[in-house]
């Protein structure tokens, strides 16, 4: 024994890991996947591989613990962004004797599973497969974005849901009760309105405003100070508010994708991403209604790019806007992609190349007729494949600008 034998190294943890429960009947939160199949499966101690996917604070860790306790298992964490093949060998190793001498499980829970590489998600794949251990993964992003196909099919995928204010509430009041704390009820409101849904959050502010002696309101306005943005550029949200803004611009609203263009950019969203999507929904959901919005478009994510932040805001704003507002047609991406579909058939031969000697003796250009030799610049002739004559691919519409390429389309094609 030495001098740190003697520590009690419990209390100088940090509290949200003093308060993690141990077992179900104190763990806060996600009652609907507790109360169904999972659920029983912990009790019954028959827990597969899982991967655990929400934001952070929502007890991914916390539940991956409980597993291990409740089905008496051997766990082992490990950080993804840490650990490598070789920690893996030997965790796989102990594992086994586990297994081969003690009859006891192992559970090996991956913290930030999403980092793992090709070669390291491969590594687990028939350790998981024939029960060597139980994989418990954690991520905070999309494990269908970031887990490999051949791992995923191996386990069960399990998204835990933000954390409500009530949860929070019940997580704050029983580490009051346990730590003894002296506090004022308004001030354990703020804090689980504050942490909107991370326990980790709210229990990390009830330690430091606890520091002050008795946590008052007065104490989190001197800690709080600016507000922490919840924005998460990597995370789910990011797909979430990405998708949010392009349908906002495409639903011709621009408050609500000023709105979403103001979450991403006080969230750090790189310019470039943004300007892009402006991009596309330009050409994809403007297109010929009103082809100045692509040229717009185009010109403000140069614009965003060359000037930078906090100027690129205007620019970008007003791009939005206008496409936001702008007559809306998809009849250009729609052609496009009916094309793609119906590629099959030969260039007729009056159309093909005759830049080469001899293209003439196979018929190639002959019966061609220049259409700037004609009248109004235009003379009816074939340009579709045999096979494709009368296929129609693009469908102008009557909205804007469009409506004028529809009218002349028609007077010119069908007169």
């Amino acid at each position: 024994m030495d001098l740190f034998d003697t520590v009690d190294d419990k209390k100088y943890q940090p509290l949200a890991e003093r308060m993690r429960p141990k077992n179900l009947s104190d763990f806060a939160g996600q009652e609907k996947i507790l109360r169904g199949t999972l659920g029983k499966m912990i009790a019954e101690g028959k827990t597969p591989s899982l991967i655990f996917f929400g934001e952070p604070g929502t007890g991914k860790t916390t539940l991956a613990k409980i597993i291990a306790n409740t089905t008496e298992s051997n766990f082992v964490k490990v950080n993804a962004a840490l650990s490598g093949i070789a920690e893996l060998r030997g965790i796989v190793k102990e594992a086994e004797e586990q297994r081969k001498f003690y009859r006891r499980r192992t559970i090996l829970f991956i913290d930030e599973i999403h980092r793992f590489n090709k070669g390291q998600q491969d590594f687990l794949l028939p350790y998981v497969e024939d029960g060597r251990i139980i994989l418990i993964g954690a991520t905070t992003e999309n494990p269908f974005f970031e887990v490999n196909a051949a791992l995923l099919s191996r386990v069960k995928i399990v998204r835990l849901e933000k954390l409500t204010t009530s949860d929070i509430k019940k997580i704050l009041a029983r580490a009051v009760e346990l730590e003894k704390f002296s506090v004022e009820e308004r001030a354990l409101e703020i804090i689980a309105d504050f942490a909107d849904g991370d326990a980790r959050m709210a229990l990390n502010l009830l330690e430091q405003a606890s520091f002050s002696g008795k946590i008052s309101v007065e104490t989190l306005k001197n800690l709080l100070g600016e507000k922490i943005r919840r924005y998460d550029k990597k995370g789910d949200n990011h797909y979430d508010t990405a998708s949010a803004f392009i349908k906002s611009m495409r639903g011709s609203d621009p408050d609500a994708a000023i709105f979403y263009l103001a979450k991403m950019i006080d969230g750090g969203e790189d310019l470039k991403f943004i300007a892009r999507r402006i991009v596309i929904c330009a050409a994809e959901d403007v297109g010929n209604a009103d082809p100045q919005a692509l040229i717009l478009a185009n010109a403000a994510a140069q614009a965003a790019q060359f000037v930078g932040l906090p100027e690129a805001r205007i620019i970008l704003a007003q791009a939005v806007t206008y496409i936001a507002a702008a007559p809306k047609s998809n009849a250009a991406y729609l052609a496009i992609d009916k094309a793609l579909a119906d590629t099959q058939g030969d260039v007729p031969k009056h159309l093909r190349d005759t830049h080469y000697k001899g293209a003439k003796t196979f018929g190639h250009g002959v019966d061609y007729k220049y259409p700037h030799d004609f009248e109004n610049h235009f003379v009816k002739q074939q340009y579709l494949p045999d096979k494709k004559i009368s296929a129609r691919y693009y469908e102008p519409t009557t909205q804007g600008a469009e409506a004028a390429i529809k009218e002349r389309l028609e007077k010119i094609w069908h007169n």
